[in-house]
């Protein structure tokens, strides 16, 4: 379990980490449930994350991020329950 959130904040909520590709080898596990602070955003939850996983920063500029599913910005609220996931561009041919 992971925790972002003020112990003066009141009763954080639970959200669902899923990491893909080069993310998932950078924090090291496909998802994590964390605790942040209710009414945090994606962009608190990626500065979180990205201070946790510095690595992570040279991905910032072209990751990514689904929240249920939907591509969001960094403004978006979370809810209790949201799976947030952290998706790099990927090539194939």
């Amino acid at each position: 379990m992971y925790h972002l959130y003020s112990l003066t904040h009141t009763v954080p909520m639970k959200i669902k980490a899923l990491f893909f590709a080069s993310c998932r080898d950078i924090v090291g596990t496909r998802q994590m449930e964390i605790d942040i602070k209710d009414g945090a955003r994606v962009r608190e939850l990626r500065t979180e994350l990205l201070g946790h996983y510095p690595r992570l920063a040279a991905l910032d500029n072209v990751l990514s991020i689904a929240v249920n599913s939907e591509y969001v910005d960094d403004s978006t609220l979370l809810k209790p329950g949201d799976q947030v996931a952290f998706i790099p561009p990927v090539s194939g041919g």
